[in-house]
C-alpha cells in the first residue's frame, strides 16, 4: 500500500502524459484499475487526490462504458479514451455520490478520472492523445 495525499493506494503510481492539440504535454502519476475489483472500487470513499495524480480504468477491451460517481467524495474529469490513446468525450466536473451513469459515447479502451476541472484547466479536449502502456497494445 502506499499512502499519498491522505489516500491509500492499492497500486504503484504509473507514469501517464497527455499532449493537447496544441503541443502542450501535461504529466500525470496514474494508479491503473486492471481487474474488476479495482475498477469497481475506484477512487470511492476518498476525500482527497494530489493535482498530478489520477486513475486509469482499463477495460482490456473496447466497448462502450459507463461510470457513475456512487461513493465518490470528490468532483472528477472522467475522459473517455480510444484504443490508440486518442479522447473520444471529456465529461467534466461529476457530480460527487451521483448514482447517475455517464456513458462514454462511443466504444473505448479506457477512462482517465482527474480531478474536477483539470481538462479545463490543463484545455485537455477531445482529440488530445494520452500517452500511457496501455494504448500500445
Amino acid at each position: 500500500m502506499i499512502a499519498s495525499a491522505g489516500a491509500v493506494y492499492a497500486q504503484a503510481m504509473e507514469a501517464l502524459s497527455i499532449t493537447t492539440q496544441g503541443g502542450q504535454k501535461h504529466g500525470f502519476q496514474v494508479e491503473v484499475a486492471r481487474n474488476d475489483a479495482d475498477r469497481a472500487q475506484g477512487l470511492m470513499f476518498r476525500r482527497s487526490m494530489a493535482a498530478d495524480h489520477g486513475m486509469l480504468f482499463d477495460f482490456g477491451r473496447v466497448e462502450p462504458v459507463s461510470m457513475w460517481m456512487q461513493n465518490t467524495y470528490l468532483p472528477l474529469d472522467m475522459l473517455f479514451i480510444r484504443q490508440d490513446g486518442t479522447i473520444a468525450r471529456v465529461a467534466a466536473n461529476t457530480e460527487p455520490l451521483s448514482t447517475r451513469t455517464i456513458s462514454s459515447g462511443e466504444p473505448v479502451l479506457a477512462v482517465l478520472e482527474l480531478n474536477a476541472g483539470t481538462a479545463a484547466r490543463l484545455g485537455i479536449k477531445p482529440g488530445d492523445k494520452v500517452e500511457h502502456p496501455l494504448f500500445r497494445r
